[in-house]
């Protein structure tokens, strides 16, 4: 069979795709005519590459994120553009650049400070933030809702997980803006400036690496998942200085960034759906359903990229090895074969089997708890402190095709 071509005219890569949002009619279109369709890449993009395979379909994104032996995120990561050296090189050692057996070994270093009994353990932390996040911005009737209210318990919350001190944590809020937003002209100049951050990054990690292991080893207990992979090993081995690093950025960025764009992008689709505001103030008992549908209609995280392991089939669709494939989770998270009315803002769906957290498989969100639990906690407060705000100008959008994030939005609320 040969590579079914683009039905559209649109390209996936650019970012100005994506400009207002999440293109609803582009992949509605795929997922009819071409859920799995070769996605060629402009000669002068950023990928240089020949293409990929654009996968939009719910069933087949599961598929493709589950199966990590026949898709591959060691093999040249898990960006679109990504390019890993060879096995054993600095980028395969991030936990999300890793396949089993690899990925199971690390990843078990981590779980246990992910289990839902360590994660309940932080609810009172999280209230106390939500309630001062609040307290700092009610009576102003005003505010940056990205800056002055999603972005704070994210970051407050993983910094304290990660032995972060309050010196640190802007900073470290900065890097992760950077990081995620490389494609944004306000946030970096491209691969150079994330790759800066992400030195910076490791250069917090290795300052406050040193002070706790110092501590750890004078016979200080374990108090957070920093210490828990200081003293961790693998294989009998202890983490290396850049594994350790590694480990840290990546829970800093994915602990903040995904959780702030849900809780922005969730009072957005409030302010769109004020009716749901109101049935959801009056009903508490829908807030996990709630979450669940803020999670499936901000889709923080559009898309994910795989490398083809030996000839395969996506959805019928014959793939070769070494072929990049791009699985579409803003897409998926919208499959009318799945949800029903998808454009629809429903706090009472359910089920919904959205794939924000990935959709099952080895790669399945370290985090998924903790990010219910902080989204329940801020909403469950902001309703009960706060009326649904309106917007007070225009919804300033990450300029990405990969984070579906929010830089500003200016709201008002009566006081």
């Amino acid at each position: 069979m040969t590579k079914t071509s683009l039905p559209l005219d649109v390209d996936l890569t650019d970012p100005h795709t994506f400009a207002d949002g999440i293109p609803h009619d582009v992949f509605a279109r795929l997922r009819r005519a071409a859920p799995v369709v070769w996605h060629p890449e402009r000669p002068d993009g950023p990928g240089k590459g020949a293409g990929f395979w654009s996968v939009t379909r719910h069933a087949d994104v599961v598929d493709v994120n589950r199966d990590a032996h026949a898709m591959s995120s060691a093999r040249a990561g898990n960006m679109i553009f990504d390019a890993l050296g060879p096995e054993g090189s600095v980028g395969n050692r991030m936990l999300v650049h890793m396949d089993p057996p690899q990925h199971t070994r690390f990843r078990l270093l981590v779980n246990r400070g992910f289990t839902p009994r360590m994660i309940g353990r932080l609810e009172d932390f999280m209230v106390e933030i939500t309630q001062h996040t609040i307290d700092r911005v009610l009576d102003r009737g005003e505010a940056d809702f990205v800056e002055d209210i999603a972005a704070e318990l994210p970051i407050q919350v993983i910094s304290q997980m990660m032995g972060v001190g309050e010196e640190d944590r802007p900073k470290v809020l900065d890097l992760s803006n950077r990081l995620i937003g490389f494609d944004d002209p306000e946030l970096g100049t491209g691969e150079n400036s994330a790759v800066q951050a992400g030195f910076e990054m490791y250069e917090i990690a290795n300052r406050l690496g040193k002070a706790k292991r110092a501590a750890l080893d004078a016979g200080a207990s374990p108090t957070d998942i920093a210490d828990v992979l200081l003293q961790a090993e693998v294989d009998g081995e202890q983490l290396t200085e850049l594994e350790y690093d590694m480990f840290f950025l990546l829970l800093n960025v994915a602990g903040n960034e995904t959780t702030r764009t849900a809780i922005a992008q969730g009072m957005l689709a409030f302010i769109a759906h004020p009716e749901q505001w109101e049935r959801l103030r009056d009903d508490r008992s829908l807030l996990p359903t709630a979450v669940d549908e803020i999670l499936r209609y901000s889709s923080p995280i559009m898309n994910f990229r795989r490398t083809v392991m030996g000839d395969q089939e996506i959805g019928g669709q014959p793939v070769k090895d070494g072929e990049k494939v791009v699985i579409w989770y803003a897409s998926a998270n919208f499959d009318e074969d799945v949800f029903p009315d998808p454009l629809a803002f429903d706090v009472g769906r359910t089920p919904n089997e959205h794939v924000t957290f990935g959709g099952g498989g080895p790669h399945f969100c370290l985090g998924a708890n903790l990010a219910r639990l902080e989204l329940r906690v801020m909403f469950d407060h902001l309703l009960d402190r706060m009326p649904l705000p309106e917007l007070a100008g225009p919804v300033d959008r990450l300029h990405s095709n990969f984070n579906h994030g929010l830089k500003r939005m200016p709201v008002r609320w009566k006081t």
